[in-house]
């Protein structure tokens, strides 16, 4: 049986991919973003041993996928110490049922399970009034400088977000990012 939320839906399961998920999930990624880069970037973090360890987690419905987002191994160059860190890119929900909540149940889901496992800080570039309601600062005034050189107009979508120790406890530095994602093009869409 089904459980169901307040509003009589079906209830929304988030979950760690599995590989038979793949199609699916780029599917998402496919209609969300209306074209076969992100598609293409996807695939290659997901291929990247210096990504791992990944979290990949997926929205379901009904047996449905609905949304995906994916978080991937970062390091910081001036740490002077260990820093278990992560990137979160790309998020991605299907446009018919944007607007619902997915995305944040993901984000909130992903963050949670990284912090259990003992990752310190999260980067993102993204919307600062998204992400800025899970608590994701401007990384810039911080200290944490982006893996490639961004735009004057990216300057507050380059942001952190501490789980485990408070981000004046950690010395900043520039942020490196797997090889999937460190490509000066990306940093400047």
């Amino acid at each position: 049986m089904s459980r169901s939320d307040s509003n009589g839906e079906t209830c929304l399961r988030i979950r760690e991919t599995s590989a038979g998920d793949l199609a699916s999930l780029l599917g998402i990624h496919r209609e969300a973003f209306g074209q076969e880069a992100e598609v293409a970037l996807v695939r290659e973090i997901l291929a990247d041993p210096s990504a791992q360890p990944i979290l990949s987690l997926v929205a379901e419905q009904t047996g449905r996928l609905l949304g995906h987002v994916l978080f991937s191994r970062a390091g910081l160059d001036a740490a002077g110490r260990d820093i278990a860190a992560a990137l979160l890119a790309p998020l991605a929900v299907l446009p018919a049922v944007q607007g619902r909540g997915i995305g944040r149940r993901l984000v909130e889901a992903g963050l949670a399970r990284l912090a259990r496992s003992g990752f310190e800080l999260v980067f993102v570039l993204g919307d600062p009034r998204y992400y800025g309601r899970f608590g994701f600062l401007p990384a810039a005034p911080q200290g944490f400088t982006a893996p490639q050189a961004l735009p004057d107009a990216y300057r507050e979508a380059w942001m952190v977000k501490a789980l485990g120790s408070a981000l004046t406890a950690i010395r900043p530095g520039r942020v490196a990012c797997c090889a999937a994602l460190d490509k000066p093009e990306l940093w400047r869409e």
